[in-house]
C-alpha cells in the first residue's frame, strides 16, 4: 500500500484501546531546537515512520513496541484512508525539505495486557530512545485538545474513525 503523494513522509499511527475504552497517550519529550511545541500540546499517540519493506500494519505493530514496549495486542480497525498533515516550516527542518508532512495509516489496537507491560522510559527493552516522558489513558474525543495544532485534523478524523471502539 503506497502513500498517495510523495511529498509526504508515510508513517503509521495507533489507537491502543484498553478493556475500559481509553486510548493510550504519551507525552512528548522535547525534540531539539526545532520543537517549538509547549504545553497544552504535548500529548500524542504512538506513531512513526514505515521502514522500507514493511506494510504499513507491520510498522505500527513495530513503532507500538518501540515507543512503549506493549506487543499484547489484538487488530481492532484500519482507517479508511492516509491521513495527512502540513509541518509548519521551522518544523521542516528536520528532513531539510525532503517532505512537506507526513501521512499517516491508523490502526485502532485492543491492549490485552495490564500496564505493567507498558515501559517508556526503556521501551523495546532498552533497544530504543524513548519518546515518551510521561503517559495515561485517556478518552479518544478529548485527544484532538491535545495534541499540537497543525496535527489536530488528523486526529478528528481519527476520533471519527475509531470512536465506535472507544468509551465516550
Amino acid at each position: 500500500m503506497t502513500p498517495p503523494d510523495s511529498r509526504y513522509r508515510p508513517c503509521v499511527g495507533v489507537a491502543l484501546i484498553n478493556a475500559q475504552g481509553l486510548v493510550f497517550i504519551g507525552h512528548r519529550k522535547g525534540k531539539g531546537a526545532f520543537d517549538q511545541t509547549a504545553a497544552p500540546f504535548l500529548w500524542q499517540m504512538p506513531q512513526g515512520g514505515i521502514d522500507e519493506g514493511e506494510t504499513p500494519f507491520e510498522a505500527a505493530l513495530r513503532e507500538l513496541r518501540e515507543e512503549t514496549n506493549v506487543t499484547s495486542v489484538e487488530f481492532i480497525a484500519e482507517a479508511p484512508l492516509w491521513l495527512s498533515y502540513d509541518l509548519p516550516p521551522d518544523a521542516n527542518k528536520r528532513w531539510s525539505g525532503k517532505y512537506i508532512g507526513q501521512t499517516q495509516r491508523w490502526f485502532a489496537l485492543r491492549f490485552l495486557g495490564d500496564d505493567g507491560e507498558i515501559d517508556i522510559h526503556a521501551p523495546g527493552g532498552g533497544k530504543h530512545k524513548p519518546e515518551f516522558d510521561a503517559w495515561r489513558w485517556e478518552k479518544l474525543a478529548r485527544l484532538p485538545d491535545l495534541i499540537v495544532p497543525f496535527k489536530r485534523q488528523v486526529y478528528l478524523d481519527v476520533v471519527e474513525a475509531f470512536g465506535p471502539f472507544a468509551a465516550e
